[in-house]
């Protein structure tokens, strides 16, 4: 079976427990996955070499799939007719039909990965009924009605249909890089012997796009209430997010760290909280089971929510789904205060009894 679905951080994510839920239903199945290279990390441990293509053991390092194919495809659409792209293209389609799949489970539901499903030759395609990007259902074989409200529970209705038998939501597995465990706890031994004992809380600032960005001032003002509370904060300052973190960390109740991909899995796995908008690293803390207080405006959280973990949503009535471009917060997103986040980390910190 093959499964498609490039990124982002936070689609990748909320696809895992379908497939994770497949993988258990059926082990000896051979499973691939066409992926942006950039996420690579959520699908299997860090690997430092170029191949286009890799077939490995499933284990620790790479938990759910057999195989992964690469597609660059932010890449070729910025130059669409370059020697390279069409080199890539031609070599996709060459791995995906020499695997001989039997199955397409599409679990994006656009143009681009509705192609690729094409691309591999198998006669067998699944994906929404209305998927995401309307003319993409013209390639499915098998166009399957969803009722589910949140993406997680439509992407297991998808794979019933290849499954054939009844599936249920599963915790997803990620893989577990020992190079990135080993730097976690070297970091957090340097930077928390400096801070003191404490649970951990993980602020991330960054979003998608600017209305979906809580102001970072009142992230300041949260770190330092974490930070009264006995907790050590830290603030996940991504590349090219910085000047989101440096007005959090500017008061000294909270440490930035910047990680990559497989460090900053290894970091969620001992975070106690993680504080944070639509984005790819609060999903990720939903993912790995961690409690979570999402802070949502012009996405839907019944569809894009916190899902299958100790969770509070906090989000404006006044808010509506938009998914425009827009640089600006959102208005109802802006109605929710520091303490009204605070309150909500106060109810999850009981539950678990932390502090």
């Amino acid at each position: 079976m093959l499964v498609v679905r490039l990124g982002a951080m936070g689609d990748i994510l909320h696809a895992l427990p379908a497939v994770t839920a497949l993988r258990r239903a059926h082990p000896a199945w051979q499973i691939g996955w066409v992926i942006e290279p950039r996420w690579l990390a959520l699908l299997a441990a860090e690997i430092r070499d170029q191949r286009s293509e890799i077939n490995a053991a499933r284990g620790s390092a790479m938990p759910v799939v057999d195989r992964l194919h690469f597609a660059a495809s932010r890449a070729w659409k910025r130059h669409p007719l370059s020697g390279k792209t069409l080199s890539q293209i031609k070599e996709l389609r060459r791995e995906l039909r020499a695997a001989k799949y039997d199955a397409v489970l599409d679990l994006q539901g656009a143009i681009r990965s509705a192609v690729i499903g094409r691309m591999s030759g198998c006669v067998r395609r699944i994906g929404e009924a209305r998927p995401r990007e309307w003319p993409a259902h013209w390639f499915f074989t098998e166009r399957i009605v969803t009722h589910g409200a949140h993406v997680i529970e439509q992407d297991v209705e998808l794979a019933r249909a290849v499954a054939g038998d009844p599936l249920e939501v599963v915790e997803p597995l990620l893989p577990v890089d020992p190079a990135a465990e080993s730097w976690c706890g070297d970091w957090l031994a340097e930077h928390m012997a400096l801070a003191g004992a404490g649970p951990l809380a993980l602020l991330t600032p960054g979003a998608g796009w600017g209305a979906k960005r809580w102001p970072p001032e009142r992230y300041a003002a949260v770190a330092q209430g974490l930070k009264d509370r006995g907790m050590q904060v830290l603030v996940n300052a991504a590349p090219g997010e910085e000047q989101l973190a440096a007005p959090i960390t500017a008061g000294g109740a909270a440490i930035a760290v910047t990680a990559t991909l497989p460090q900053l899995i290894a970091l969620t796995r001992r975070v106690a909280l993680c504080v944070g908008g639509d984005t790819g690293p609060l999903h990720l803390a939903s993912a790995l089971g961690r409690p979570v207080v999402g802070i949502y405006g012009p996405t839907d959280p019944s569809r894009n929510g916190p899902y299958g973990t100790r969770a509070r949503v906090l989000r404006s009535p006044d808010s509506r789904r938009d998914h425009s471009r827009r640089d600006a917060p959102e208005p109802g997103l802006l109605t929710i205060a520091p303490d009204d986040v605070l309150k909500a980390a106060d109810e999850l910190m009981a539950e678990e009894k932390i502090g």
